[in-house]
């Protein structure tokens, strides 16, 4: 069964590298992480290692609107209990 959890809001700089630093500091070490995502905290459960990417995205300006955006993913396979 696949479950999909998203938030979106607009936040200072500083406050989005702020939540970027929670982020960073749950999944550091050994052992579960808790995600806060709006009202809810999810528990992940990532293996000593994960698959990253990062991806930039830029809209011009002829195309509706100057945008920029960065999408950040960490992935993992889980295991079955």
């Amino acid at each position: 069964m696949a479950e999909s959890t998203a938030e979106s809001m607009e936040v200072s700089r500083d406050e989005a590298a702020d939540l970027l630093q929670e982020l960073a500091r749950e999944l550091r070490g050994q052992g579960d992480a808790d995600v806060a995502v709006g009202n809810k905290t999810v528990r992940l459960s990532p293996p000593s290692a994960v698959t990253y990417a990062i991806e930039t995205d830029e809209r011009s300006p002829m195309l509706g609107g100057d945008e920029q955006s960065v999408t950040v993913t960490l992935g993992w396979e889980t295991e079955d209990e």
